[in-house]
């Protein structure tokens, strides 16, 4: 395996050993370098306390500084650089209280979530793994480095990282870490609904977005939200039980829940990777199941923007109720949402024909050719292209306000059934 660290992380290693201090990529850079994987970002770890780092460069950034993390800038890249360190008590569940500054590497590796998460390496040293995360990565394994118990208590997060990196890397969760996830599942009521989201969200676009079930399965699910949970918890036999309630470790003999599946038929529904990893898409078909207004209560409890929470709950709608293949119906369609939308809506369908749809593939293609030839031909389909304005039915006859809105909403209803009748003349006369 060719290893390749990119030439400014090389020379901020290379300058700070230079001057007597150990420095090592860490963390997922390594784990994705070993994994064949692009890495996103280049963490480094120093024995050089914050000070010492800022001193031996021209340009950084005190992004962290009380943690320890220096961002170095080299051109307009920053890396961060952060000392070893040992994390003091979590007193909510979430963040250390202090952190104390140690010369120790192996101190720094023993504070991280996983195993795969706590390598080091530089050029000269080579890789530093004292936890076995090299034989878990070769394994497809995701365990905590020491007691999952411990690791979990102070950061209760981790129990949803956990199963968003067996998503993504397709990787089994170890039997004593996925008991410690559900027995510590309540306290992820102690983390940020955003946090939570950001890690649902990745676990949806990834690989096996079908993983989900697991935050059902194991217990989290009422803890990210009363809603979030109503709507495949009451199906998933066990979880109306509080999650101390489970005894003992599954085995693979009589659970697949150790691999990420599930012993039981799971009331989720299936969310084809063919589905392309955009949030927006990823979560419709997760909450395809759901009424437009739960899955908007789900996304609006978890503090998505507005735009995805939109465009989830119209997709939500709409995938439920079958796309007649006639050109007013299409029209109808087509003037309620944006283009992209629409075209969201239709990839969306065909991608879950195989999984039950109001539709058949025929009908979906004839929908596409028909869209198509539509727009090809300029037809009406909002109130910007319509032939008369507010002025214009006022002018005939209509009282200003809310009238002059309905009568509008009128008109185009009826140039939605027939483009034809788009024409002033037409529409006034119809007023008339």
């Amino acid at each position: 395996m060719e290893i390749r660290v990119p030439a400014p992380v090389e020379r901020i290693i290379g300058q700070l050993n230079e001057h007597g201090y150990e420095a090592y990529i860490v963390g997922g850079c390594v784990r994705d370098m070993l994994l064949n994987r692009e890495p996103g970002d280049w963490d480094i770890t120093t024995s050089a306390l914050p000070g010492q780092v800022k001193e031996l460069f021209h340009r950084t950034v005190d992004t962290g500084i009380q943690h320890g993390t220096v961002t170095v800038m080299v051109g307009k890249e920053g890396y961060e650089v952060t000392t070893f360190r040992v994390d003091g008590e979590y007193e909510d569940g979430r963040h250390p209280k202090s952190v104390a500054f140690t010369p120790n590497l192996t101190e720094d590796l023993k504070r991280r979530d996983f195993t795969i998460n706590a390598m080091a390496y530089n050029k000269a040293t080579g890789f530093v793994d004292e936890f076995g995360g090299v034989e878990d990565l070769r394994r497809g394994i995701i365990r905590c480095v020491g007691e999952p118990m411990d690791r979990f208590t102070e950061d209760a997060l981790r129990i949803l990282r956990a199963i968003r990196f067996s998503a993504q890397l397709g990787f089994e969760i170890e039997e004593r870490t996925l008991k410690a996830i559900r027995v510590i599942a309540p306290n992820l009521a102690k983390v940020s609904k955003e946090r939570v989201q950001v890690e649902l969200t990745k676990l949806l676009c990834s690989a096996h977005p079908e993983r989900i079930a697991l935050v059902y399965e194991t217990g989290i699910s009422r803890y990210v939200s009363g809603t979030f949970h109503e709507i495949y918890g009451a199906g998933m036999p066990g979880t109306a039980n509080a999650p101390e309630d489970y005894s003992g470790v599954r085995t693979e003999e009589n659970s697949s829940a150790s691999s990420g599946g599930l012993s039981v038929p799971s009331p989720i529904p299936a969310i084809p990777v063919s589905i392309p990893p955009q949030k927006h898409l990823r979560w419709a078909a997760f909450l395809r199941k759901a009424t437009p207004d739960q899955a908007f209560t789900v996304l609006k409890d978890l503090k998505l923007d507005n735009d995805t929470i939109s465009r989830v709950k119209t997709l939500v709608d709409l995938l439920g109720q079958p796309l007649t293949p006639e050109k007013p119906a299409l029209r109808r369609v087509m003037s309620r949402i944006e283009p992209a939308l629409y075209d969201d809506l239709l990839d969306l369908k065909e991608a879950l024909l195989p999984f039950g749809v109001p539709e058949t593939g025929d009908d979906l293609r004839r929908a596409r050719v028909l869209s198509g030839e539509i727009r090809r031909d300029g037809d009406c389909l909002d109130l910007k292209s319509l032939a008369v304005k507010g002025r214009d039915v006022m002018d005939a006859g209509v009282k200003p306000g809310k009238a002059v809105g309905e009568t509008l909403a009128a008109l185009l209803e009826l140039v939605l059934e027939d483009p034809s009748r788009n024409t002033r003349d037409y529409l006034l006369q119809h007023l008339k």
